[in-house]
């Protein structure tokens, strides 16, 4: 009968389309399944606000009615009219190693980006920067962490055989906890610290961190929004991401440098590493899963590094030493090995040289690509 696209309709559907990963990665040892909880809230356009500024859809393949992939289309208005673009984007895209299936599920959402007016379709790369983006293209081998993608080698050799080139690659480091810190980082941030100007603030509960959220999130909006694909939170979107993640974080790895006047100049996000927990619980936090998810965040050796931010009159002056150096000091305390920066753009020059300063070595990359849709789009 061949492939036959459909879209998501139903509740059945929209379950088929959440779990098809766990079928396909069954034997995918490194792979992470998602917290279904969260994909529960994410794919519901009543529920997630990202749906309201953007158009979506949702595709499932079948071959003799059994699912055999997935896709999602996505086009950003709000971004687009905000950088005079006309992408289209795909995301979420999962397949067994099947050039028919992948080029029916990748073509459907080029056409359907085309009529909606669209030049260009780019991915993987969802709603924002916030979401998984990226194939995984070196590092296969290498642990996953969260809110990222684990595919397949042969995903991203079945999207260059439909035309598909580099766009940009997100890189990430590895960097190894000093058992002992090194003197010049420790000079470094005694002397930004004793000039006074600047308030290091470090947390043990997260009730402390409540009133930091807002203020955190809108130096956020301010320090990325010249990032590619980053699209700023709303006051409503601080507070939905912060219910949806703050249960999973130690405050103790959270570090955030106000000044006098009491305003948020930087912050760092880390957290020990959960993936064996999400494993181990199968992407379930209730009724038991949060109990393996926290421990194996207690029993990891690895910090993922999520976000961080210095607020631009304050960049150079080295707040960021300060913040380093008391992540260093948690992570030392806490037993932790090694740091996952997570992904990060290879055109953030000054952020990557300062980790090649340091000898590190670049140990995963995720690339986004690119494919002009506008000409010889059947």
């Amino acid at each position: 009968m061949g492939i036959e696209i459909r879209e998501v309709k139903t509740k059945q559907d929209l379950k088929t389309f959440i779990h098809l990963p766990a079928k396909i990665h069954t034997d995918h040892t490194n792979w992470v399944p998602p917290i279904y909880m969260d994909d529960n809230v994410f794919f519901n356009a009543k529920k997630n606000k990202s749906f309201s500024y953007c158009d979506t859809i949702l595709l499932l393949a079948y071959n003799n009615d059994k699912c055999v992939g997935r896709i999602m289309g996505i086009i950003n208005h709000r971004y687009n009219d905000l950088h005079d673009e006309k992408d289209g984007r795909f995301c979420f895209m999962e397949t067994w190693e099947d050039q028919e299936v992948f080029d029916a599920l990748i073509s459907y959402v080029e056409k359907w980006a085309k009529n909606l007016g669209m030049d260009n379709l780019v991915g993987p790369l969802g709603f924002s920067d916030k979401d998984p983006q990226g194939f995984l293209v070196e590092g296969f081998y290498e642990p996953m962490v969260i809110s990222s993608n684990c595919n397949f080698a042969y995903m991203p050799r079945l999207l260059e055989q439909k035309g598909y080139e580099k766009k940009v690659d997100c890189i990430v480091f590895k960097v190894e906890i000093p058992k002992v810190i090194p003197e010049i980082y420790l000079k470094i941030s005694n002397r930004v610290m004793s000039h006074g100007k600047i308030n290091m603030l470090e947390f043990t509960k997260r009730s402390e961190l409540k009133p930091f959220i807002r203020p955190i999130f809108t130096l956020l909006n301010e320090t990325f929004k010249d990032i590619y694909a980053f699209a700023p939170f709303e006051v409503s979107e601080m507070d939905d991401f912060a219910n949806r993640y703050l249960i999973l974080m130690d405050p103790r790895f959270i570090k955030v440098i106000t000044n006098k006047q009491d305003e948020v100049i930087a912050f760092f996000i880390a957290m020990p590493d959960i993936s064996k927990g999400i494993v181990a619980s199968k992407g379930r936090i209730f009724p038991f899963g949060i109990f393996q998810i926290f421990r194996a965040q207690k029993k990891t050796k690895q910090l993922n590094l999520l976000l961080g931010g210095v607020r631009k009159d304050y960049q150079g002056m080295g707040v960021d030493v300060v913040m380093g150096v008391k992540m260093f000091e948690s992570a030392i305390k806490r037993g932790l090995e090694y740091i996952d920066t997570h992904l990060q753009l290879e055109t953030n020059h000054k952020m990557n040289a300062e980790f090649k300063f340091m000898g590190k070595e670049i140990y995963k990359r995720y690339r986004i690509y690119k494919k002009e849709i506008n000409h010889n789009t059947n």
